[in-house]
């Protein structure tokens, strides 16, 4: 019970750290700085637009610890790539 609630109060976290990403992105930006490589493949703002495809990914990375989806998540992706264990 208590690793339940741990792992739910981790994934909001990590939710609540993806979508602060999302909405503060100038913020974020300011205080990291500009990505040279974001800017130079995604163009003219890439900085903004990797931050805030950073910050949705580690929305689903939240979502995926909160559900405890890891296993579906690596089998879907990886399935073919890892060993199958029963």
């Amino acid at each position: 019970m208590g690793s339940t609630i741990l792992r739910v109060l981790l994934g909001a976290a990590i939710v609540g750290g993806g979508v602060a990403f999302v909405i503060k992105t100038r913020d974020i930006s300011d205080f990291f700085g500009p990505v040279p490589f974001a800017e130079k493949y995604l163009g003219g703002g890439g900085t903004t637009l990797f931050y805030k495809l950073l910050g949705v990914v580690f929305c689903l990375l939240g979502f995926i610890v909160m559900f405890n989806l890891w296993n579906a998540f690596l089998q879907a992706t990886l399935g073919s790539l890892l060993p199958r264990t029963e």
